[in-house]
């Protein structure tokens, strides 16, 4: 084996996710100021889940006030994502369709063993006061099969092929952990047609994604999302979004007999 080969086999020497922060926002979208002013308070499968007000960059809801990001994803389709101070192991992801009156709220969570050891909690809710129309946001297949390429920044690119409901594979195509790849867990939400909140848990660094991404035009795709989980000494969280332009490489379509989706 070749020393090269050898060190990208030793994940030990792999990169600490606070090691892969600086530049990786380059292709971060602005945030908005849209839902200024607005209080959401949404109600889930058991009742009512959380209520929020946004001010600015700030939102106040029932773990205290917060620093928070939003994203226009799509007409009336908002992201916002937010690292809780009273609840620092704790980052939520906030998807919420005021079209169609649905939301989706991801949580994750830094836990204190196991592999991953960031796990992720989803749950569908409804907004209180809007007409809601469509289907809720639901687990999908849809994207089994594609292998895309995304650009985070200028040195940044990775591609990920979708393999199955539970795994997929990403191969750095350019940037500090060129020639490195892996296979992990990951859940995919549809919100609206072709959009899709695409999560993964990686197992050998400890941290998780959250993502929303518009697969709708596979020449432009576009994607959001935030990286969270431990720093490089193993105790402090580490939480930034970022942002990516992609394309569709190829799509595998399997026979029916043998297809990973159904």
């Amino acid at each position: 084996m070749t020393e090269t080969a050898s060190t990208l086999s030793d994940t030990s020497t792999w990169l600490p996710l606070d090691g892969l922060a600086p530049g990786f926002d380059e292709n971060k979208a602005p945030t908005v100021g849209d839902l200024h002013g607005r209080e959401v308070a949404l109600d889930g499968p058991d009742g009512p889940l959380l209520t929020a007000r946004f001010t600015g960059t700030r939102i106040e809801w029932d773990h205290g006030v917060d620093d928070c990001e939003t994203f226009l994803v799509d007409d009336g389709l908002y992201y916002t994502q937010i690292h809780p101070k009273a609840r620092p192991q704790e980052a939520v992801s906030l998807f919420l369709d005021l079209r169609d009156g649905r939301a989706l709220v991801v949580t994750t969570t830094i836990g204190e063993t196991g592999v991953p050891r960031v796990t992720q909690e989803f749950v569908a809710a409804t907004i209180r006061d809007v007409e809601v129309r469509g289907t809720e946001p639901a687990p999908s297949r849809s994207l089994i099969g594609r292998r895309a390429m995304w650009i985070y920044s200028a040195e940044h690119a990775y591609e990920h092929v979708y393999l199955s409901p539970h795994w997929y594979t990403w191969q750095c195509l350019s940037g500090p952990e060129k020639g490195l790849a892996d296979t992990d867990e990951n859940s995919v939400y549809q919100l609206r047609p072709g959009i899709f909140v695409f999560t993964w848990r990686e197992k050998v660094i400890p941290c998780a994604s959250v993502t929303v991404a518009d697969h709708r035009d596979v020449h432009r795709l576009r994607s959001h999302g935030v990286l969270f989980g431990l720093d490089e000494t193993g105790e402090r969280p580490t939480h930034f979004t970022f942002g990516a332009h992609g394309r569709l490489l190829s799509n595998t379509v399997h026979p029916e007999e043998y297809d990973p989706a159904l």
